[in-house]
This record gives structure tokens, C-alpha cells and sequence, in this order.
């Protein structure tokens, strides 16, 4: 049976619509005598991140754990925080052939929400990079305290879109966001770049 076509967008942010320059953290890393790669290493290990994806922690409650775990290795706690400080200072850059894509979804009145892992810096993020206008719905997991790939995440996003799960299209870059969407009945695409545009295109019905 053919599929029902999808009436609705959910994009990722990060990955998707915002890209982060790998140089900015390994220049922070080089400038206090860091190991490459440290930062994202220290900030990503998933005891420290799953919290601040569930809103259990604040952002800067999460900042602040990575800075205490860097102090042994550049020189004392104020050396680590401006490290840190530093590194987060820089909050990406979004893809201009993602952001157009998002305007004429919306234009076409196809309902848009942003669907991200996030902390409780999103809403900033978003206003910082001039996007506090471009969705219909923003589904933050440390808003609603469940993340992605979680069936209830998508389930949360659906009900935010006012449209059911097998008439939402989600894109995310990343396999086990795209599996969970599926699961949860959801049409999903893995975000392989602009290339990909066409494709959604045809997939949302406007």
C-alpha cells in the first residue's frame, strides 16, 4: 500500500540546518595546549550530555562540568573556563540552502518545526542566528524532558504539528534519529546535503 504523502516538516538542527567549523574548537584547543579533539570528547560523553538534553541540568550547569574536567590537563579552573568559554562563544553557521528550503516549505503552507536534541541555550541560539521566525513548532528535548531517537520524543513532535505521524516527513543526519522517527511511524530521510533538496521537495505535498 502506497504511503500517504507527508503533509508536514520536522528538520534537525544540528547536522541538518546549523554546521559547526571543527577549526574554531581546535584553534581553542591549540591556543591553551589541549589535546585535539578534547573539548568535543569531554562535552559529548553521554553522562554529561544525556542531562542537558533532558533538561534535568542547565546549560551552563553542562559548560561548567566540561570545565571542571579539562582543569588537570591546562593548568588550574580559570585557565579551563576561558577555554571554555571561548570555545562556546561560537555557535555555528546555518545553511543558507537548508534555511531557503524551510521558507518556501512554510510559504507553500506546509506546517515546519525544528525537532533537536537541545539545551536551554536553544532559544538564544535561534535568535542569535536570526531564526526565531522560521518554524511553526521548535520540539527542544530539555524543554520536554525526552530526546531523540525515544518513540515519545516523536510523538511529542507530532502532536506539536497537529499532524499525525504518518503524514510528517523528518530529517535528521544522523542513522539512529532516522530509525527512532521510523519506529515511531513518522517518513524519515537521512540528510546526506543540498542534493537531498529535491527529493523532500517531491516527498511534502505543495
Amino acid at each position: 500500500m502506497a504511503r500517504e504523502r507527508a503533509t508536514a516538516l520536522l528538520v534537525d538542527f544540528d547536522g541538518v540546518l546549523r554546521h559547526w567549523d571543527p577549526a574554531v574548537a581546535a584553534g581553542v584547543e591549540r591556543e591553551y595546549g589541549l589535546s585535539e579533539g578534547v573539548l568535543g570528547e569531554i562535552a559529548m560523553q553521554w553522562g554529561r550530555l544525556q542531562p542537558v538534553l533532558t533538561g534535568r541540568v542547565s546549560h551552563a550547569e553542562w559548560v561548567s562540568s566540561v570545565a571542571d574536567a579539562l582543569a588537570g590537563s591546562v593548568g588550574g579552573p580559570e585557565r579551563a573556563r576561558a577555554a571554555v568559554e571561548e570555545w562556546q562563544r561560537y555557535r555555528g553557521e546555518v545553511d543558507a540552502d537548508v534555511l531557503a528550503f524551510v521558507r518556501e516549505v512554510r510559504a507553500a503552507g506546509v506546517r515546519v518545526g525544528l525537532g533537536t536534541n537541545a539545551t536551554d541555550l536553544l532559544d538564544a541560539d535561534l535568535a542569535a542566528l536570526g531564526l526565531t521566525d522560521d518554524f511553526d513548532v521548535v520540539v527542544n528535548s530539555s524543554v520536554i524532558g525526552v530526546h531523540k531517537p525515544a518513540k515519545e520524543y516523536f510523538q511529542a513532535a507530532c502532536e506539536a504539528l497537529e499532524t499525525p505521524p504518518a503524514r510528517v516527513l523528518f530529517v535528521d543526519d544522523e542513522d539512529w534519529a532516522v530509525r527512532g522517527a521510523r519506529a515511531a511511524g513518522l517518513s524519515a530521510h537521512r540528510w546526506g546535503g543540498a542534493t537531498d533538496l529535491r527529493y523532500l521537495r517531491a516527498a511534502l505535498a505543495y
